[in-house]
């Protein structure tokens, strides 16, 4: 905000491009565009830098389709985990911490951030995604 009230004829440019990210945008030319808005401090649908240290952590003499599987894999074991993480005991409300004790009230964002860099690296729909990841 502060950046925007400053420099407004900075921020405008920045804020238009990230306006005409769409679907059917490059890959490439939209994590740019990311890149550049998170730079800026605006926040973005997918975080660039995750995107990146994922795309670059991919082991030799994988497939990108064996990949592409071992992402989905990991959203149904989050699924599955999910109503055993629920009946924790340490999944009480905490009112001191304002959150959970075992940080469930992170899993969310965690869970929505990871697996759209994930299918962004492999070029896959990822409301399409997470709607099949919210029927599991």
């Amino acid at each position: 905000q502060v950046f925007s009230s400053h420099c407004p004829f900075l921020m405008g440019p920045i804020e238009c491009l990230l306006d005409a990210v769409s679907p059917d945008t490059d890959i490439q030319v939209t994590l740019s565009i990311f890149e550049l808005a998170s730079a800026a401090g605006i926040p973005c649908e997918v975080d660039p830098a995750l995107v990146n240290v994922l795309a670059g952590s991919k082991t030799d003499g994988t497939s990108p389709e064996e990949d592409y599987k071992v992402a989905c894999l990991l959203l149904v074991f989050v699924a599955v985990s999910l109503p055993l993480l629920a009946s924790d005991p340490a999944s009480i409300y905490n009112t001191e911490l304002d959150g959970y004790n075992n940080n469930l009230h992170c899993l969310a964002k965690a869970i929505i951030h990871l697996s759209a860099a994930l299918f962004t690296i492999h070029n896959k729909n990822i409301e399409t995604h997470l709607k099949e990841f919210l029927l599991v």
